[in-house]
């Protein structure tokens, strides 16, 4: 019999989460490829089906790109609510295997498996009868699962055999097991560091790994160390299962350019009230904002402000970001407009609002009003004044949690 594992580390990925939710509920998708996102031409994609994907299509890419690439794929526009309900579901189910579960986005999180042999079998059986709870709760969807002893290893095994897979690398053989894969594989390594490597003589990261470590650090500098480590194997990191992400945000690709003035401060507002309700609903508080602009010639521009206090009102939210226009030096015309509330916490009943803020509190308890309102009667019963406004001009906002490396899958 095996020896147990000293530590194990389950990387779980929902297979094209928003594709197949969307497969899932109609019928008429399935086995059609199809594109999540904004029909608009400026829209970009957030979720390929894996029908869609062999022509080239992914995420993150510009929709009018994909539609090009392939021209049958059924654009279907996002339900964020629908992946939020289904994605708690999920992992609720995680935390009947693990009580450390960090989630790193809706569809995608590590679980701490230490010691659970006893429970659920060895590191493969574990994989399987998570799979298939996983298949039960959302009645057909798929998750692929890596299996390592670290997190890196383990996020690099769920991606090895998509979709649907399961790869169980044991932390003694992960550093072979890695050394024929691209060095692209590395955390960290992306399109500007890859040629880079590639230069160098680093095409592997079994290269990395039998590099000189002090002729890596002076290539790369301190990421040398870095890309050391992971290529042998090497990731001391912990499973932070009561970690909350990094940021919560909502962004907006336009239809047309815009300019700083009263039509982005609608987008604004819109994004603030969104942030707010997605906070209050959590119970957390943020204490930071930051905007995000990207130009038409796509150069991302970022502004952001640190709060005293932790807040979850909108109205602060909203009043800070119109501040932070003014500190944006480029004016435009701009193709996308964002906000996210960062460094988030629990909310605790005496920070829960800035009560040095104009009617902070006041404010607090309209908003709370809003969203009993929405919870009983349906999202968009009640309304603010800027939110009647002509929404033609832009296509759907992409609502996020912005935590680690990798896209959704």
């Amino acid at each position: 019999m095996p020896a147990p594992w000293p530590r194990i580390v389950l990387h779980a990925d929902m297979d094209a989460f928003y594709a197949a939710v969307e497969q899932m509920d109609d019928p008429t998708l399935r086995g059609r490829p199809i594109l999540v996102g904004s029909p608009s031409a400026r829209g970009v994609v957030l979720t390929a089906s894996y029908e869609a994907r062999p022509f080239g299509v992914g995420s993150a890419m510009p929709m009018a790109r994909a539609r090009k690439l392939c021209p049958e794929a059924l654009i279907v526009p996002p339900r964020f609510e629908r992946y939020r309900e289904i994605s708690a579901a999920v992992m609720h189910t995680f935390g009947d295997f693990s009580p450390d579960v960090e989630a790193i986005s809706l569809d995608e999180a590590f679980l701490d498996m230490s010691g659970a042999e006893n429970i659920f079998g060895p590191p493969e059986a574990m994989g399987r009868k998570l799979k298939d709870a996983v298949r039960e709760v959302t009645g057909g969807l798929n998750v692929t699962v890596g299996i390592s002893g670290t997190k890196y290893v383990a996020k690099v095994a769920s991606g090895y055999r998509k979709p649907d897979g399961l790869t169980v690398v044991p932390q003694s053989e992960a550093k072979a097991w890695l050394a024929p894969l691209p060095v692209s594989y590395l955390w960290g390594v992306g399109k500007k560091t890859e040629p880079r490597l590639l230069r160098i003589g680093l095409r592997t990261i079994g290269d990395v790994a039998s590099a000189d470590p002090k002729w890596l650090q002076r290539e790369l500098g301190r990421a040398g160390a870095h890309y050391y480590s992971l290529a042998n194997a090497e990731d001391p990191r912990s499973v932070e299962g009561h970690r909350s992400s990094k940021s919560i945000g909502s962004e907006v690709t336009l239809a047309r350019d815009i300019f700083i003035g009263d039509e982005m401060k609608r987008h604004l507002r819109r994004s603030a009230d969104e942030i707010g309700r997605r906070l209050r609903r959590k119970h957390y508080v943020a204490r930071g904002v930051r905007v995000k602009l990207k130009t038409a010639d796509f150069q991302l521009l970022t502004r952001q402000h640190r709060l005293t206090r932790g807040t979850d009102v909108a109205d602060e939210f909203y009043r800070i970001g119109v501040s932070l226009l003014s500190e944006f030096g480029h004016r435009g015309p701009f193709r996308l407009v964002g906000m996210a509330a960062y460094d988030i916490e629990r909310e605790q009943q005496k920070e829960q609002t800035d009560l040095f803020a104009p009617g902070g509190e006041r404010r607090r308890k309209l908003e709370v009003a809003m969203d009993n309102l929405s919870e009983r009667f349906g999202a968009g019963v009640v309304r603010t004044a800027s939110d009647l406004t002509d929404r033609r001009h832009s296509s759907h906002n992409l609502d996020f949690l912005d935590d680690v490396e990798g896209d959704e899958n």
